[in-house]
């Protein structure tokens, strides 16, 4: 059975697609980056979303939250039709943080955060990312702990 070899540059910007409409609030993009298969595990906060209509509303909560939220990126890996990437998420804590035990009201407080993406394709479209960031750093910057 034949294979076909992806280009690199290819995975790598296919992986940072969706990624990239989040930082454009283009849910539009997330939409059309994304294989209706898609799966996305937050895996610090434990939040699972399938396809399009369970992950927008999930990043659209983050964007409430940090309505100037970016990711940039800062390396790229690609093992087979996998990428990890590593990014740093800026913004500042303008609207309410939904978690588990409610929201938490805005603090105005900037953050800065490493994170890593593992992000698996097939063809053109993202079936899965796995997003790791670390939650006691976030919740740090926010002003909640010590």
């Amino acid at each position: 059975m034949p294979t076909t070899l992806i280009p690199h540059q290819q995975l790598i910007d296919t992986a940072k697609a969706s990624i990239v409409a989040f930082n454009e609030k283009d849910w539009d993009a997330v939409r059309a980056s994304i294989s209706p298969e898609f799966i996305y595990d937050e895996v610090p906060t434990g939040r699972r979303a399938q396809g399009a209509d369970g992950v927008i509303p999930l990043w659209q909560g983050w964007a409430e939250a940090f309505p100037d939220a970016e990711a940039s990126f800062d390396n790229a890996v690609v093992v087979d039709n996998s990428v990890v990437l590593e990014v740093t998420w800026r913004g500042t804590h303008r609207g309410p943080l939904m978690t588990p035990a409610g929201p938490i009201d805005a603090t105005d407080n900037p953050i800065d955060i490493r994170a890593c993406f593992v992000v698996e394709m097939a063809g053109d479209k993202v079936i899965q990312e796995r997003h790791y960031f670390d939650m006691g750093t976030l919740l740090q910057q926010l002003g909640l702990t010590a």
